[in-house]
């Protein structure tokens, strides 16, 4: 088939007639491609719902070329860069443009899509100039744009293959473990829908994914088609093997495996325009992408896996599906290791790269690891395969134990066998490849404590426990403080009521006092005599205080102990004149006479706090 010279036009979207193509370059003259091919989709697959919401956004996408007296039909591949522009930036505006803005979309068309890197690095840069110049009648620089593509893609030839996905190491610290289901589930080939509100990742995230295959990228010639099937049919069963170099070693196993053939699509963009063709009986399977929310409602009906890339969830609405997809011990411990590693060489300020720069947690090394465990799992089942058809003779192979595909999961081996990737594979692949390629799993091996403890960590990792208990511990903190507050006002109140009691017993007894005094007669000890105060307040005080105010009763207790035998050893710094032993002798005898000549001791003149009060009754009740 001789090769397509890359197409360009302009993609503009009418106010009134909607997305429509406005201009073709690099075809030939007087002819419309779009017309001749049926491409009346091209408009809204370049223009993506919600591409408004954006200054710049990308859009990939698939179309169908048409068979012609020379070639036959095939898959292209498309790749948009829309801009917007207000309109009253324009230095010269059409009596059309009736919009507060201008959208237009720059296309190029290619017949493969390995070097999409390095057309979108020169297509972003031209649409942005074009967009500068606010002049959309001078197209000048898209014209020198087509004319340098085929140079461009001539100097690709030959290099190594430039995957232009996501980051597979940003792949990986989104979806974790989630990354090996959906690899596996893309082999069973059911119905995949990408949802996302950014079209430019939801197309990424589906290159990303299906660059895992080895090969793949570069043989996606009836992706745009359930009817297409050409791969199968020009496929040779490869006879000779050189160990040595990679490319024959791939072919040799049989990869790149074939997810887009007859009853399969692939659609990184597709339209709502287009869900006829998802809805079709013979479309079986696809991975596609969407932005319009509208499908979500619809989940059921257009996907057994639904991946949101706006809230990074995976959901399984194929109950078949779901148990095939579940991993097995081998295959978690494998996904978990890949895992560790990206997130050990994790740098937020470059995710593409380790921040070691080293070799492990690269690009290069999860392409290498996912190419080894294809190469194990496909050398597994055709042992498995083997062994079914010599059970009845002699074990010949002595080094495999039991069954090396069931570390794969049954189930999903048992699926994969009822895919139409794995029958082309099966027919086009000897049936001895497990002496090329050693068949056990890469990390096989039944459960084991490790195995545990590693999930046991993710799964806290993924909780957020760190965030969420430093919440609590600022939480307790505050209680604690707050408690702390409580217990320093319950010592206030207790304290205040107690002098509270003190200064109400003191003017009690020196009404008494006087009043005995006025009337003259002798005053009854026990009614001026300190009575005991209600401590029912303060005993209240003190329970809900709790252990922390105990210890401050006993160390405020202890200090005022070592305070009162400071007091008692003092003694006065010079002796009393006789004019004041004069005074003391009167004032101890007016008294004695008032309360009947008895001996009052120092305690009962000065009592030192409210607990000598206490004891002076206990006194007085035993005599």
């Amino acid at each position: 088939m001789q090769a397509l010279n890359p197409l360009v036009c302009v993609v503009d979207f009418h106010h009134a007639r909607g997305p429509e193509v406005e201009t073709w370059l690099g075809a030939e003259e007087g002819t419309d491609p779009a017309a001749d091919n049926d491409w009346s989709l091209l408009p809204f697959m370049a223009l993506s719902d919600g591409a408004h919401a954006s200054i710049e956004d990308y859009s990939y996408f698939t179309l169908r070329r048409a068979q012609t007296l020379t070639d036959s039909a095939t898959s292209l591949f498309g790749i948009s860069c829309t801009r917007q522009l207000d309109a009253s930036k324009l230095i010269d505006r059409p009596a059309e443009v009736t919009r507060s803005t201008v959208q237009k979309a720059i296309v190029v068309i290619s017949d493969s899509p390995q070097h999409f890197g390095a057309i979108k690095a020169q297509l972003g840069v031209v649409t942005a100039a074009w967009f500068a110049q606010r002049d959309f009648t001078d197209i000048e620089i898209l014209q020198r744009f087509t004319e340098s593509l085929p140079q461009l893609l001539k100097n690709q030839e030959g290099q190594m293959d430039h995957y232009f996905g996501i980051s597979l190491r940003e792949f990986i610290h989104e979806f974790k473990w989630q990354t090996l289901v959906l690899f596996k589930c893309a082999l069973l080939q059911p119905k995949v829908l990408f949802f996302g509100s950014h079209c430019e990742r939801l197309c990424m995230m589906q290159f990303a994914l299906i660059s895992l295959i080895p090969g793949l990228i570069r043989h996606l010639q009836d992706a745009a088609d359930p009817k297409f099937n050409s791969c199968e049919e020009k496929i040779v069963m490869p006879t000779s093997l050189k160990t040595s170099e990679r490319a024959s070693l791939l072919a040799y196993m049989g990869l790149p495996l074939q997810l887009f053939g007859t009853g399969s699509l692939f659609g990184p963009y597709t339209p709502l325009q287009q869900l006829d063709m998802l809805a079709d009986q013979d479309t079986k399977s696809y991975i596609v992408g969407s932005t319009n929310s509208l499908l979500l409602q619809q989940r059921d009906r257009y996907s057994d896996i639904l991946i949101n890339l706006d809230d990074h969830t995976v959901n399984t609405t194929s109950a078949s599906l779901r148990q095939a997809s579940i991993l097995s011990t081998p295959d978690r411990r494998w996904i978990d290791f890949l895992t560790q590693t990206v997130n050990d060489t994790w740098d937020e300020s470059d995710p593409t790269r380790p921040k070691d720069h080293g070799y492990a947690g690269s690009e290069e090394f999860i392409r290498m690891q996912f190419e080894d465990y294809l190469l194990a799992m496909l050398s597994s089942v055709k042992y498995k395969i083997y062994m079914e058809k010599n059970a009845h003779q002699e074990k010949m192979i002595t080094d495999v134990e039991g069954d090396p595909a069931s570390e794969f999961s049954n189930d999903w081996v048992h699926a994969w066998m009822q895919s139409e990737n794995f029958r082309i594979w099966n027919k086009f692949t000897d049936s001895h490849l497990f002496d090329i390629v050693d068949p056990k799993h890469p990390c096989s091996g039944g459960l084991s404590i490790e195995d545990v403890q590693r999930r046991l960590a993710q799964q806290v990792a993924e909780m957020h426990l760190d965030e969420r208990l430093e919440k609590s511990r600022e939480a307790l903190g505050k209680q604690l403080a707050v408690g702390q507050q409580k217990v320093s006002s319950a010592y206030n109140r207790l304290w205040a009521e107690m002098e509270a009691m003190r200064e109400a017993q003191r003017k009690r007894a020196e009404e008494v006092r006087l009043q005995a005094e006025k009337e003259g007669r002798p005053v009854d000890d026990k009614k001026w005599k300190a009575q005991s105060p209600d401590l029912s307040n303060a005993q209240a005080n003190i329970q809900a205080a709790g252990t922390r105010a105990s210890a401050y009763i006993s160390s405020w207790g202890s200090w005022a102990s070592e305070k009162r035998k400071g007091w008692g050893n003092r003694t006065p710094a010079s002796s009393p004149s006789p004019i004041d032993l004069k005074r003391a002798e009167e004032f101890q005898r007016d008294k004695d006479a008032v309360v009947g000549g008895g001996i009052v001791s120092p305690r009962d003149v000065k009592r030192e706090s409210f607990f000598d009060a206490e004891k002076d009754k206990v006194e007085v009740e035993e005599n």
